[in-house]
């Protein structure tokens, strides 16, 4: 159970800060401005990928190696 917390947690704190970092970017360049919804979907899905790989490694490099 506290495992199951302990990642929620650490996935969720890795999505705010892939957001917070991804949220400089300016998707408007590579988007089309007349859709900005598309490009706030993008900013999220981008954000959510980058967010649970960094979770997985932390995850890797702590809590799997017994560190």
């Amino acid at each position: 159970m506290t495992y199951a917390v302990l990642q929620l947690i650490i996935h969720l704190l890795c999505f705010a800060c892939s957001f917070y970092a991804l949220s400089c970017v300016r998707f408007e360049l590579f988007c089309d401005v007349k859709k900005p919804m598309k490009v706030q979907a993008l900013l999220l899905l981008s954000s959510m990928g980058l967010g649970y790989l960094a979770a997985q490694l932390l995850l890797t490099l702590t809590i799997f190696n017994g560190l």
